[in-house]
């Protein structure tokens, strides 16, 4: 199970690609057709950012749908494919798994994907043995777990020990605002172990690009606007210091929050629904903070107190 291809230092993500339930026009409130979003995917091909994080669950399937029909226009080993087997939507059937993974597969145009996660941890001891056959036929080639615990991560890598396999890579929420897996040592055992650390809502889904204030805010009605409206005035001294750390750069609060995730020693996945969000990505992923500037940052983000854990995730502390 080994995956030789190089990965960048930022993952796109394809979450608020396509619609229905969990899918970009209720989560985020786009409307996103395929040819809006080919031009996204080929602007970022052409720079490097080559990783498309997605899952079954997101809009029931019609964001790997989405990405799929872009992926079988160009050779396979040009991209870094990232899906999702979702435990709340798996079938009662003993192979479910192998189900959704199939499922997947016919939607991204692929036999094989690079990294496969179990989207949650709804039952590690039931779910994670069922990864094992999926690399042991070459169906996967990296083992990740998301939105797991400190104990949990352990647990799953030690039912995977036991067939010589491990988990390699690790998708928390983590940004300015939400730092438990810093702080409940997920990171550390991490970079320890040798497992990728990918941090999703790095941005907080916007809230932590400048675009939304208390005089322009989020969509109404969407899981986002719902989440972020009500703390936008809390978040205006951590915006400002992002954009200050950003003139030192030419950079935007959008890239230097990301910079920082880097800067933590993790892989930030940027959603991504414009050719422009793609080229800031890139330039983000340039960006070199000083220690003084993260923890600065930090202070900031902490004193914001505004306390973003959403409706599936647990604390991790």
């Amino acid at each position: 199970m080994e995956n030789n291809k190089k990965k960048p230092s930022i993952a796109l993500g394809a979450w608020s690609w396509g619609a229905g339930a969990a899918g970009g026009d209720q989560v985020f409130g786009n409307h996103l057709s395929k040819e809006e979003l080919k031009p996204v995917f080929d602007k970022a091909l052409e720079c490097g950012l080559n990783l498309w994080d997605t899952a079954a669950v997101y809009g029931e399937g019609s964001s790997e749908r989405i990405l799929g029909d872009f992926v079988k226009e160009v050779p396979r080993d040009e991209v870094i494919i990232s899906t999702k087997f979702t435990p709340q939507i798996a079938s009662d059937s003993p192979d479910a798994m192998q189900e959704m993974i199939d499922g997947s597969k016919e939607r991204l145009h692929t036999d094989v994907m690079d990294i496969y996660w179990i989207h949650n941890p709804f039952d590690v001891e039931k779910w994670t043995p069922d990864l094992i056959p999926l690399a042991k036929s070459g169906q996967i080639k990296e083992i990740g777990v998301s939105n797991h615990n400190l104990a949990q991560i352990k647990r799953a890598n030690e039912i995977l020990g036991k067939e010589g396999l491990k988990v390699s890579a690790v998708q928390n929420h983590y940004s300015l605002l939400h730092r438990s897996s810093e702080r409940a040592g997920i990171l550390e055992y991490c970079k320890e172990n040798d497992i990728t650390f990918y941090a999703y809502m790095v941005l907080e889904q916007g809230a932590l690009t400048g675009k939304y204030t208390e005089e322009n805010p989020f969509p109404a009605g969407t899981g986002r606007g719902d989440s972020y409206n009500p703390h936008l005035k809390e978040l205006t001294a951590l915006i400002h210091e992002l954009e200050i750390v950003g003139t030192r750069f030419c950079a935007s609060p959008a890239q230097v929050a990301a910079a920082w995730a880097i800067a933590k020693g993790t892989l930030p996945i940027i959603g991504v629904t414009k050719v422009s969000q793609v080229e800031e990505a890139l330039t983000a992923s340039q960006i070199e903070l000083t220690t003084e500037e993260i923890s600065r940052l930090e202070k900031l983000g902490d004193e914001a107190g505004v306390h973003t854990l959403r409706e599936w995730e647990e604390e991790m502390i």
